[in-house]
């Protein structure tokens, strides 16, 4: 497979893949170890970086479906201090299609530490946005989560992390944006597999400030300590096995799925659907985003830094996963995607 071949060539230190597809797994494949000793295994679970996007959204729409809070709602209606330097009028539906215009925390938050969320979240109702809120997207590579949690905390006391795990739980996805104390024994320690891997984001002026502020989020020995890892930092966080990846995905599209039935017919077409598109200023190329994730003619997904991701094919009718503790460029994703759709053609 191209796992195995991945792994021999010495460019792959441990990965899982998994296709599900009329809710059967058709492929379950793992190679490597999770810490350069244990074998990975299906419960492996690792730290996958935008991977984590789609759930903060569907936890926040979730509360929409509840009626606590409406997508076309000003955010400042839940969080008053919101409010300010050009924010007014920013919705909850700008926030979840990534055109709230804070792609960045604040300079000021390269000095916070990352689990600080009070202080960075005040940063963030505090800043002028970088273009007037549903004018352009860009990507909010670490802002999303703590943007989308102060939302549902303010619209329903809910914490997202816990939130979610609820969700998750009632579907039997295993998928955790905050890792609880019984599973750290079964998260994959991530390495660098790129040299210059973590050079080349923070030397961006793009990607710089997107995923530099706070500080030691692309630090392995911060990725891989127990402080992070149950932490909620809702935008990357999200540690996940690739079976529970591929098997949300299964429930994703279905009009009588599982998440149609959890949103509702009209949020779920949202959810999954185009929102908001045009020349992405963080990625640097055109992107048309959904509440949660990226959507092109051939699939729907989300990928992550590291260079994990999962998706739903159109063309294949296959939902898909493939993550990995090597943190690098994404090209080893694109080899499994390659395979994948030749497979399924």
């Amino acid at each position: 497979s191209i796992l195995e071949t991945l792994s021999a060539d010495g460019s792959e230190p441990g990965a899982a893949v998994c296709v599900v597809r009329g809710g059967d797994v058709e492929v379950a494949h793992q190679v490597g170890t999770r810490d350069g000793v244990v074998g990975w295994d299906p419960a492996t679970l690792v730290m996958t970086y935008s991977v984590a996007k789609p759930f903060a959204a569907l936890t926040v729409l979730t509360a929409v479906a509840e009626g606590a809070v409406r997508l076309d709602q000003p955010v400042a209606d839940v969080w008053p201090e919101y409010a300010v330097a050009g924010k007014a009028d920013t919705t909850v539906r700008h926030v979840l299609s990534h055109s709230a215009g804070l792609a960045s925390f604040p300079e000021a938050a390269s000095r916070v530490a990352y689990d600080d969320r009070e202080t960075l979240v005040a940063l963030l109702a505090a800043a002028p946005p970088e273009h007037e809120p549903g004018a352009a997207v860009a990507e909010h590579a670490l802002t999303y989560g703590h943007l989308c949690d102060e939302i549902l905390r303010r619209a329903t006391g809910d914490d997202l992390a816990d939130r979610f795990a609820a969700i998750a739980a009632a579907h039997g996805w295993d998928l955790h944006l905050r890792v609880a104390p019984s599973d750290l024994g079964r998260v994959a320690d991530v390495v660098v597999v790129d040299d210059g891997w973590r050079a080349s984001y923070l030397k961006d002026p793009r990607w710089g400030p997107a995923l530099g502020r706070p500080d030691g989020l692309l630090d392995a020995d911060v990725l891989n300590s127990d402080r992070f890892r149950t932490t909620s930092f809702p935008a990357i966080a999200l540690h996940a096995s690739a079976r529970g990846l591929a098997a949300f995905y299964g429930d994703l599209i279905a009009a009588d799925g599982p998440v149609a039935t959890l949103l509702g017919p009209a949020l779920h077409e949202a959810y999954v659907g185009p929102a908001a598109a045009g020349h992405d200023r963080t990625l640097d190329r055109q992107v048309t985003w959904t509440l949660g994730f990226q959507l092109d003619a051939e699939e729907i997904g989300m990928g992550g830094a590291g260079g994990s991701s999962a998706w739903w094919s159109f063309g294949g009718s296959y939902a898909a996963a493939y993550v990995t503790r090597g943190l690098g460029s994404h090209q080893r994703g694109e080899a499994v995607w390659e395979a994948l759709e030749s497979a399924s053609r």
